[in-house]
Order: structure tokens, then C-alpha cells, then sequence
């Protein structure tokens, strides 16, 4: 590919910023991944918190058990008549037993709501309401545990004591009189007893989920890497395709050039002189005729010729380049404009893309557009980017997708590919009022 060396594109630039997706792949990996880990230990960790307080409080129920079985063994009936005895009885075992650095207060009901002991001597003998939920434990047993309400008036002593779980239970005096046992636990002790269970489970989640971090890494790098190699196998596929129809191209221009041009030339040569010599003014007529149309001829073969193998860019210039390729439109009676600065320098493979999209573009106004005018301009549109837009006042590609390869627009569809893989994009719209506008945008420098 001597002379268009500049479309080769695809040779370099993805090896070159296969890296660089490679990492932003990784990048993008990690970071899901990174995002998922903390949601699922946030996740876990406030199920494993959850099931730590509810296994405290199980804890609590258990405790309560055996703290009813040891301080209300043996108490006299007394007890429920206010008998001193009997309460000083119940209150040594409770002092000695139950009270202690996670039980603040005991109290015991009577079936009338009336406490008829407590740890907190001002509230033995004075009755509040129980609750539904006390009521339906002391008539048909169980065991039940919730926060304290510090509001009520029974708990009017504990509102120093702060946050509270308060467990009960029924127990059964020596004269078969049901009372209702109740226990009121610092909630500092439930939280403790929650943690305790969260820091033994929390070490196996996290470092679980670390571990599926680390094994997925190896994962994400070799797909990353088959990507990598999925895309080079595709830049490999394309640029063979650029290859061979270049060297198509370059066989058909040459057999073109080198056969029916300059037959074609020798002919009209032939029958102009030929025209100059005939006497007859109407056979001379003829044969000059034929002399034009067949340097008409010629004309339109070097025009197909250019289209067919472009100039050197490096050597022609960009300008130039896109001047011929207007030839092509000019013999078919379109008219054209070419704006674009002479002094544009841009990086080879970057020309090499503006004049092939124009190149396409030209092809479909001639085939489909039915356009009077086309004009192509190539100008920057910013401080590191360059457009090149074809606009045409045909019907052109309206109602066609030219992206899909099965609408016959495959050529654009490679050009938009090797767009991207320069850091731009190609864009095909409806112009105002009719025809098609083409326009192709690329950094003035191509991303290394």
C-alpha cells in the first residue's frame, strides 16, 4: 500500500489503546465489583446485627428463666398480702442473685396489677394496669421481651437507667397463685451481647467476600485479555480487507491506466488529425465529434481512475486529493464546492479517513441523491478537532439505515468503525429542507 499507507489505521491504533481499554476495563471491573462487595457486607453485616440483637434477647428469655426458677423458689403466700417476711425473703435473693450489671430493676405483679414486690422499695404495693401483652402471659404462659416504655408511670424509677428490655413471665407461688416475674435488662448489655455475635461472624463475611474479590480479579484480567485479543484479531480482519481491496484497486487502476486510457488517448489523437485532413466537411465534423467524446471519455476514466486509487495524500495534499474526487460529480452535471484551508496539517491516518469518507459520500450522492449541488468542507471546530461535512440537496440516504451492513451502506458502517477507533464518531442526518448531510469529526491529533 505505497500510495495509501495513511489508511492504515487499524494496524496501529488499537494495539496502541488496547492498554488503555484494558485498564479502564479493569478499572470499571474493580470498581462493580468494589461496589457490590460493600453492598453485600453492609447488607450482611445489618442481617448479622439483626440476628445478634434477636439472639441477645432469645439470651435474655433463657436468663429470665432460670432468675425466676432461683428467686421465686419457696416464697411464701405472704407475699401477695404484703407480708414483710415474705418480702424480705424474696429481696435477699434478688440482691444476692438476680441484680447485677446487666439486670437494673425486678419487679412481681399480682394478677390486679398491683407490684407487690420490687428491688425499688416505693413501688411495692402501688397498682398500675397491665398490658394486653402481660395479661395474655400471666393467664396462659409464655415468656415475652420488648423495650421499655419510660413513659409509663410503674417505670417512672428507671428513667435514669436509660434504654431498657424488660422480660416477664408467669411463676407459680407456693399456694398455686399465679404472679408475673418480670426482669428489666440494660439495654447496653443486649447491644454488647449482639456485638459479640456480629464481630464472630462479621471477620468469616467480609473476609469471604474478599476472597471472591481476589479470585475474580484473575477472572477480569483474562477477559480483559481475550478482549484485547478479540480486538486485535478484528483491527487484523479489517486492515486485510483495507489491504485487499487496496490492492484491487491498485490492479484495476493500473490495468485501467497502463490499457483503455492510453488506447483511448491514441484514438482521439488518431481522429483528430484525421479530422484536420478530410476534405469532406461533414465526414471531418463526424470525426471531431468523435474526438471529443472520446477525450470525454478519457476525462471520465481519470476521474474513475482517482476514485479508484486516490492520489498520495503526503504528495497531493489533502485538497487536491478531494478536488479529483469532485471530478466524478462534475461530469454527471453537479454542481460542487470545495471550502478547506490549504494549510490544514493533520496526522496521515486522519487525512487518509477524511478522504475516504468523502470519497463514500460522493459515491452515494452520485448513486442515490439525485442532488444538483454538493459541497464538502473540511474545517477545525475546535482547539484539537476537525469536521469534515458533505451536504448534498438530494433525497440521498433518507429512510436508510445506513448502519446496518444489510441496507447497502457497509462502507459507511466500516468508516464510522475505523472513526471510533480514532477517538471520533460519523454522523449521517436529513438536511433542511431536503438532501443528506454527512459529517465526520476526529481529533486534529490522534489519541496515542
Amino acid at each position: 500500500m505505497s500510495e495509501m499507507s495513511g489508511l492504515s489505521i487499524s494496524r496501529l491504533q488499537p494495539v496502541q489503546r488496547s492498554g488503555v481499554r484494558r485498564s479502564r476495563i479493569l478499572g470499571l471491573f474493580t470498581l462493580a465489583a468494589l461496589a457490590v462487595m460493600v453492598a453485600v457486607t453492609v447488607g450482611a453485616l445489618l442481617v448479622i446485627q439483626q440476628a445478634g440483637a434477636q439472639e441477645a434477647i432469645a439470651d435474655a428469655r433463657s436468663k429470665t428463666r432460670l432468675l425466676a426458677a432461683s428467686a421465686m423458689r419457696d416464697v411464701p403466700a405472704g407475699l401477695l398480702t404484703g407480708d414483710p417476711e415474705a418480702i424480705a425473703a424474696v429481696d435477699e435473693t434478688v440482691r444476692e442473685a438476680v441484680l447485677g450489671p446487666d439486670v437494673a430493676r425486678v419487679k412481681v405483679w399480682s394478677a390486679d396489677g398491683t407490684i407487690v414486690y420490687s428491688d425499688e422499695a416505693r413501688l411495692i404495693g402501688t397498682t398500675y394496669s397491665l398490658g394486653d401483652e402481660e395479661r395474655e402471659v400471666l393467664e396462659n404462659g409464655g415468656i415475652e421481651a420488648e423495650p421499655s416504655d419510660l413513659t409509663k408511670p410503674e417505670n417512672r424509677y428507671e428513667q435514669s437507667v436509660g434504654h431498657m428490655l424488660e422480660v416477664y413471665l408467669p411463676v407459680t407461688l407456693d399456694d398455686g397463685t399465679p404472679v408475673l416475674f418480670e426482669v428489666y435488662y440494660r439495654f447496653d448489655a443486649v447491644d454488647q451481647s449482639a456485638q459479640r455475635i456480629w464481630w464472630r461472624f462479621a471477620p468469616i463475611i467480609i473476609g469471604g467476600l474478599l476472597l471472591l474479590a481476589l479470585l475474580e480479579l484473575p477472572l477480569a484480567w483474562w477477559l480483559a485479555t481475550r478482549i484485547k485479543r478479540d480486538e486485535v484479531e478484528k483491527a487484523e480482519l479489517l486492515q486485510s480487507a483495507i489491504d485487499a481491496s487496496e490492492n484491487e484497486r491498485h490492479r484495476i487502476a493500473a490495468d485501467l491506466h497502463d490499457g483503455v486510457i492510453q488506447d483511448l488517448t491514441g484514438i482521439s489523437y488518431s481522429l483528430a488529425a484525421a479530422a484536420s485532413s478530410i476534405p469532406d466537411p461533414t465526414v471531418a465534423e463526424a470525426v471531431g465529434s468523435a474526438a471529443a467524446s472520446t477525450r470525454t471519455s478519457i476525462s471520465a476514466l481519470r476521474s474513475l481512475l482517482i476514485e479508484i486509487y486516490p492520489p498520495n495524500l503526503r504528495d497531493a495534499g489533502l485538497a487536491i486529493a478531494l478536488d479529483g474526487l469532485l471530478a466524478g460529480p462534475r461530469t454527471r452535471g453537479i454542481e460542487t464546492t470545495l471550502e478547506i484551508d490549504p494549510d490544514l496539517r493533520l496526522p496521515e491516518e486522519t487525512e487518509a479517513l477524511i478522504f475516504r469518507t468523502a470519497q463514500e459520500a460522493l459515491r452515494n450522492v452520485i448513486a442515490h441523491a439525485h442532488a444538483a449541488t454538493v459541497e464538502v468542507r473540511v474545517e477545525r471546530t475546535g482547539r484539537n478537532s476537525v469536521q469534515l461535512t458533505v451536504d448534498d440537496d438530494g433525497s440521498g440516504l433518507q429512510g436508510i439505515d445506513w448502519r446496518r451492513p444489510a441496507s447497502g451502506h457497509a462502507g459507511l458502517r466500516l468508516l464510522a468503525d475505523l472513526a471510533v477507533r480514532l477517538g471520533g464518531s460519523l454522523e449521517v442526518r436529513p438536511a433542511d429542507p431536503q438532501g443528506t448531510v454527512l459529517t465526520l469529526t476526529l481529533p486534529a491529533e490522534v489519541p496515542r
